[in-house]
């Protein structure tokens, strides 16, 4: 992991923490920064392809997968752990946005650019990398989309 932080020129930046990163609120209490903060990396299958997407979303926020079938223009399911694993080379509650093991189609809500500065995992339930959200579009060539759920229902 640190390799491929070092080929996006964002070394020195993980952490790894002595308590568990795997949900977004023990990040934040790990870190002492605000949930939202958290970068949430979710995969997600399209079972027509048996293809991988990932959207990387706000800590404070829950990806309406209606609103992603409905970006992509076709169903979405969540992936099993298996399949995220193979996908990305990742376990649940580590996954990194970078560092996969093969390209994954990618998104970021537009939730995460409200941050000066955002944590994501860096590829286990311990270890995080700090970026600015401009760092992190740069890094995985995400798109910019509005997939969080409506917080009014």
């Amino acid at each position: 992991m640190a390799s491929a932080l070092e080929l996006l020129g964002l070394e020195g930046r993980s952490r790894e923490l002595p308590d568990s990163t795997r949900t977004a609120a023990e990040a934040g209490a790990a870190l002492g920064c605000e949930v939202g903060q958290i970068v949430k990396s979710l995969v997600f299958r399209l079972p027509s392809t048996d293809s991988a997407v990932m959207v990387l979303a706000s800590g404070s926020s829950r990806v309406d997968v209606a609103k992603l079938s409905a970006l992509i223009g076709e169903p979405v399911e969540q992936a099993s752990g298996a399949f995220v694993r193979e996908r990305t080379g990742f376990a649940i509650g580590g996954v990194a946005p970078v560092g996969l093991v093969a390209p994954v189609r990618m998104y970021v809500d537009r939730g995460v650019l409200a941050f000066d500065r955002v944590w994501a995992a860096a590829g286990s339930p311990r270890t995080v990398f700090d970026a600015t959200p401009d760092e992190l579009l740069s890094a995985t060539g995400a798109e910019v989309v509005d997939v969080a759920e409506d917080p009014a229902g």
